[in-house]
């Protein structure tokens, strides 16, 4: 059940980190305001929130394993995304 919670929880912080990140640059890069910074900053903040609740207590683990999650899901966002 821990492994099915934490591949969940790092699907979640993914979409949260890599969605933050493209709504802050979207709201700078491509002038779309305000509104879409704001919304950024607060993803990317759910982001380390939700990093919290994975089950195991060492960071320094999560966040390694975590780094393949994030780079397969910034390759796949940017196919997507940014076509």
């Amino acid at each position: 059940m821990d492994n099915l919670r934490s591949i969940a929880l790092f699907i979640v912080a993914a979409i949260a980190e890599i969605g933050g990140a493209w709504l802050v640059w979207q709201g700078v890069r491509e002038h779309r305001g305000w509104i879409w910074i704001g919304a950024g900053v607060i993803a990317l903040g759910i982001y380390g929130f939700v990093a919290t609740l994975q089950p195991d207590a060492n960071f320094g683990r999560i966040l390694a394993a975590y780094g393949g999650i994030f780079v397969a899901g910034s390759l796949a966002w940017g196919m997507v995304m940014d076509g």
